[in-house]
């Protein structure tokens, strides 16, 4: 924008009233505006020395993080305490305390250990607190379930989990492997809002040879809510001893595996209803 000449002939006028309108607590552009100063070059000079109001400083997340840090370097943290300590990465760390002093070591090299440890298990916990906390707000926003969308549910996890039948080798059988015991328990659910009566199915444990089979008969006979003694023989897996097993200990069971006997029909129905699923899909994504 050209301007007319002389106009900024007055310039020490101008500061006058441009430090007086900064100081009273107005920003460059009410200041710009005020005196019809668009020129920011002469705008800056006209204001230089004199600090821009407080409320127009953009607030930063990370103040109160940032004063923290350097108190505790005052103190005498090291760069990895401190990040423990807050939570926040050794770049930011470094950043704020770098013009600081360095602290003379206050702990044995034992001690420091023990402090980063004390405050690696309190970040942990508070994790553990904000992970929980999420996983609860999400289980509520569920809701109570309708039929539709457990039947719809129950298709979905019979096609990712369960036995299906191939073009080239086509058995038609309702066979579920599952180590969850929430996925058995919707999937059982799933059996009984289609009608499946319990007597059809058939239980079997599938485990490695050196875990406690009873004990997994006594876990899932819980899950499903039916007696050890309906059991088949399990299926023993061999173990490899080149191989380093980390599903042990005392919360191993093993899989449940449940077939639906003259299950023939209640396959192709499951296949039937997967492919309406499919075409919805595909139709939405044209």
């Amino acid at each position: 924008m050209t301007h007319a000449p002389g106009k900024y002939a007055d310039f020490e006028g101008l500061r006058e009233r441009a430090v007086a309108l900064r100081r009273q607590g107005l920003s460059l552009r009410q200041i710009r505006d005020e005196l019809r100063i668009y020129n920011n070059d002469i705008l800056n000079r006209l204001v230089k020395g004199e600090p821009p109001p407080a409320w127009t400083k953009r607030p930063n997340a990370k103040d109160d993080l940032r004063e923290r840090a350097r108190e505790l370097r005052l103190q005498g943290w090291t760069y990895d305490q401190i990040e423990v300590e807050l939570g926040c990465s050794r770049s930011s760390v470094s950043l704020w305390v770098r013009d600081l002093p360095k602290p003379e070591p206050k702990y044995t090299r034992e001690q420091q250990l023990a402090l980063m440890q004390a405050g690696l298990v309190r970040l942990r916990a508070t994790q553990d607190e904000e992970r929980e906390r999420v996983k609860e707000a999400a289980s509520q926003e569920v809701g109570q379930l309708t039929d539709r969308e457990l039947f719809l549910t129950g298709v979905a996890l019979y096609w990712a989990e369960g036995a299906k039948s191939k073009p080239y080798d086509r058995r038609e059988r309702v066979v579920f492997v599952n180590s969850d015991p929430g996925v058995i328990q919707v999937y059982l659910a799933w059996l009984d809002l289609l009608g499946v009566d319990r007597e059809r199915l058939r239980f079997r444990v599938l485990i490695h040879e050196s875990a406690d089979v009873d004990a997994a008969h006594r876990h899932w006979a819980d899950v499903a809510g039916v007696d050890t003694s309906v059991f088949a023989k399990p299926t023993l897996k061999k173990h490899n001893p080149k191989t380093v097993r980390k599903n042990t200990g005392d919360d191993y069971h093993g899989c449940l595996v449940v077939t639906v006997a003259r299950g023939a029909e209640l396959y192709n129905r499951i296949e039937g209803w997967w492919s309406g699923i499919v075409a919805h899909a595909e139709a939405r994504l044209r």
